[in-house]
């Protein structure tokens, strides 16, 4: 059955709407004002469904919004879409036309709704994200700091730091507090920080940036991520495994905490030693072992989940 759908072509400062494949458009500017005008444009043509691509963060007011107000949000991937556009013969490419070809893809992909996370959600995942931005800071003046012999700009350097490790100390305790108020993330944190090299700050990450762990399959949670090995065969010709795609922040820590996990926990020892063995390529090494340390804490994240739903269902939230 055929769904109303409306396409939104996202930008920082318009919101390019289209109802299916080629009917009415209109444009609203991305503010707050704007938003509430989409939301009636959509409620004037009995949209069922609003479709947008995921648009550096600039998506988020508007799904936010217009979720508030009622209306279902799918967000989809814009390589996707545009892959979909060419495959269709569709080369030409304006504001109107791409949020008519997102309200295509949608319909073809039967694209469904995503749930507004729960504020505490929210304000995890931007905590985690800031705490994020500024070690990042921090690493680049460490290394900037380490090539000046100037007196007055190592001071100035030193002042920098001394700032930055200040607003990280108060992220990170903030993030600890966020934490240890819900029942869900304090037992996940003490279930996931039994693993060895795993710390706080893989916990929070993990938490904010894919709270489903836990409530999805191994197979799945690791597409999810970016982890799953992808086939690549025809015919006769099998071609290399490989990852793309995903969450490339989980990944990204995936990666870095795997390598720790490696030297402390058994099993990922003898893990690694045995792909070595064989002659497996470190990259190769890297991604099975982040794979492995994902299907444990997804594994831990499923016994908390089940053990809580036990005790008290009402506080079992993914």
């Amino acid at each position: 059955m055929t769904r109303i759908i409306c396409g939104v072509d996202v930008a920082c400062c318009s919101l390019a709407a289209r109802i299916g494949e080629d009917g009415a458009s209109a444009s609203f500017p991305n503010t707050q004002e704007g938003i509430a005008g989409l939301a009636a444009f959509c409620d004037s043509y009995g949209v069922e469904l609003v479709a947008m691509e995921a648009t550096g963060g600039y998506e988020q007011g508007a799904f936010a919004q217009l979720s508030e107000h009622g209306l279902p949000v799918a967000i989809v991937n814009p390589r996707a879409v545009r892959q979909f556009a060419q495959s269709m013969g569709l080369l030409e490419k304006t504001d109107a036309i791409d949020a008519g070809v997102i309200a295509w893809y949608a319909q073809t992909k039967k694209c469904q709704p995503l749930c507004l996370a729960p504020q505490t959600q929210l304000e995890l995942r931007a905590r985690v994200t800031r705490l994020r931005q500024l070690t990042d800071v921090r690493t680049a003046q460490l290394n900037q700091q380490r090539l000046v012999t100037n007196p007055t700009v190592q001071a100035g350097f030193k002042k920098m730091l001394a700032f930055l490790a200040e607003q990280i100390a108060e992220l990170e305790q903030a993030i600890a507090t966020l934490i240890e108020a819900d029942p869900l993330w304090r037992e996940l944190n003490q279930a996931f920080r039994t693993i060895k090299g795993v710390a706080d700050r893989t916990v929070a990450r993990i938490m904010a940036e894919m709270p489903e762990i836990g409530t999805l399959s191994n197979k799945t949670i690791s597409k999810l991520a970016g982890l799953a090995p992808l086939a690549n065969d025809s015919g006769k010709h099998q071609g290399k495994r490989v990852v793309r795609g995903g969450r490339a922040a989980v990944r990204d820590i995936l990666f870095l905490v795997g390598s720790v996990v490696a030297r402390y926990e058994p099993d990922f020892i003898a893990f690694q030693q045995r792909l070595r063995a064989v002659g497996k390529p470190p990259k190769v090494v890297r991604i099975a072992v982040a794979h492995k340390l994902l299907v444990r804490l997804n594994a831990k994240a499923r016994e908390v989940r089940q053990r809580m739903q036990l005790q008290s269902p009402v506080l079992v939230t993914t």
